[in-house]
């Protein structure tokens, strides 16, 4: 067994509510410098900049996850990870026909870059990623389970968008084995509070929008892998996660 330092929610360029300089490389080497091993990626609702993110993590020696931070019918946000990068571009495509197609207003909300492996400025999405989606909290699961991922509730210590400030205590079904809370020092009061947190796999990450929010190393998962194996670490993650604490 091997201890992985991980941060599993970063937002890119791609969100509006995330700064310029989230660029690929950019995320990649703070990360590195914050002595991270696994990174994912998980814009508002898209998956389109994974691919450049997963090359440039490569590139500084990390190990990459392509990902997501849906937001649910009842505008709950759930972090949504993928094992490949191909796997995260196709559950965008099923997400893409279930979002809110509105304008997005630049000036207000910023922009929704996507950028290559390079940092160099592809597109821009045009209608606005973090609105609700059509699915609700009880249809994620299964619907990330087809295209291989796995799913948990985000940051559901914060009133903004978490499950227990939006249903008023985390849901019992579908059965979602893990959850994300953004402050490691609430875990005990959370359980406490809330006994269906007792039973979860708890993972704190940043929920970075910028640079400087991407956190030193502190949360950690123990994986029966090798740090240069990235497959194997990669199978060795969606099984813990997959399985019941």
């Amino acid at each position: 067994m091997n201890r992985f330092y991980y941060d599993f929610h970063i937002h890119s360029c791609l969100s509006p509510c995330a700064e310029d300089d989230m660029t690929p490389n950019n995320i990649a080497g703070m990360a590195l410098l914050a002595g991270l091993q696994i990174v994912a990626l998980t814009d508002h609702n898209s998956c389109k900049n994974g691919l450049a993110f997963a090359q440039a993590a490569r590139r500084n020696g990390l190990i990459p996850i392509c990902g997501m931070e849906l937001t649910t019918a009842e505008d709950i946000h759930v972090v949504c990870l993928f094992p490949s990068p191909q796997a995260a571009a196709d559950f965008d495509a099923f997400v893409d026909a279930r979002r809110m197609h509105v304008p997005n207003n630049e000036r207000i909300f910023g922009s929704q870059l996507i950028l290559d492996e390079n940092d160099e400025l592809v597109g821009k999405l045009a209608d606005y990623l973090p609105a609700a989606t059509s699915l609700m909290i009880g249809e994620v699961p299964e619907a990330v389970a087809r295209f291989g991922g796995v799913c948990y509730p985000a940051h559901v210590d914060r009133e903004a968008n978490g499950a227990i400030a939006v249903l008023g205590d985390f849901p019992p079904e579908p059965g979602f084995l893990n959850a994300e809370l953004a402050d490691a020092e609430k875990i005990a009061s959370y359980r406490e509070r809330y006994p269906a947190l007792q039973s979860k796999r708890i993972l704190v990450s940043s929920d970075a929008h910028n640079l400087w929010s991407i956190r030193d190393k502190s949360a950690f998962l123990e994986l029966d892998a090798e740090p240069s194996d990235e497959e194997g670490v990669v199978k060795a993650l969606f099984d813990l996660l997959g399985r019941a604490v």
